[in-house]
């Protein structure tokens, strides 16, 4: 585990809302928001978006909140309905709360939580609209545990993405980031309409297309701890199709 970085102040009391959506997520979201409520960023709240879990994540989240109260929050949704919509729905309540600094990170503890300040940081010295937690850029790592299908169907996805897209990001499928609250606002939350992993890649593009300095830091990527990975057929059908969808969508978005 790193240690992570002490930013100077006031840069250290930013308002961060970190978004962290759940699907069967019991066992790893109380060491997820240990981690997070122990960083030395006392501006940093949580703001978990569960899909009605049936395996108790949201009373869980629920419990945390009861802990503390003035730093987790619980949004409840009616059903699983893909990560995109749960991102669109605790993205837009974040900001709505007043967050200047708005992150987004999974729940099963594969993004290290201890790179949050330094990607803080990284964020606040520039004019970057959004840093990436990267595994591609050098210096980025990914488990060794990893599987090796997944190795090759991330690669493979990035590629595919970059050829039809031209994004010029290396890790176009992150989901580990720091957004400024007015890129987010500039974006506009109601031009996103992914519903799963493909909503990462439609975030991307839209703030590329929109003028938005994307900056990316090396983190290294673990296997999750507990419970199963989300992905599924429906979804990498989702994720192939998307960069048709967006060069059609977004055609005559301009910065």
């Amino acid at each position: 585990m790193i240690e992570p970085v002490e930013l100077p102040s006031p840069w250290r009391d930013a308002r961060l809302t970190v978004v962290v959506p759940t699907y069967n997520e019991a066992g790893n979201l109380p060491v997820l928001v240990d981690r997070l409520l122990a960083l030395p960023l006392p501006g940093l709240k949580v703001l978990v978006a569960d899909d009605n879990s049936p395996d108790g994540t949201g009373e869980v989240a629920d419990k945390l909140a009861i802990e503390n109260p003035d730093r987790v929050q619980v949004v409840h949704r009616a059903g699983k309905e893909g990560l995109g919509r749960a991102y669109v729905d605790g993205i837009g309540r974040a900001l709505d709360g007043g967050a200047e600094y708005v992150a987004q990170m999974d729940a099963d503890l594969s993004h290290p939580p201890e790179a949050l300040p330094g990607m803080l940081g990284a964020l606040l010295s520039t004019q970057a609209g959004v840093v990436i937690g990267s595994r591609y850029v050098p210096g980025g790592q990914l488990d060794e545990a990893w599987p090796l299908y997944r190795r090759a169907l991330s690669g493979w996805a990035n590629l595919y993405v970059h050829t039809l897209l031209r994004v010029r990001i290396r890790d176009l499928t992150a989901g580990f980031k720091i957004w400024r609250a007015d890129a987010l606002r500039d974006i506009g939350l109601h031009r996103v309409q992914s519903n799963g992993y493909s909503f990462q890649v439609e975030m991307h593009y839209l703030a590329t297309k929109l003028g938005h300095t994307i900056l990316e830091v090396p983190i290294r990527f673990e296997e999750r701890r507990d419970g199963m990975s989300k992905m599924t057929t429906a979804t990498k059908v989702e994720s192939a199709l998307m960069p048709f969808k967006l060069r059609t969508r977004h055609r005559n978005l301009d910065s």
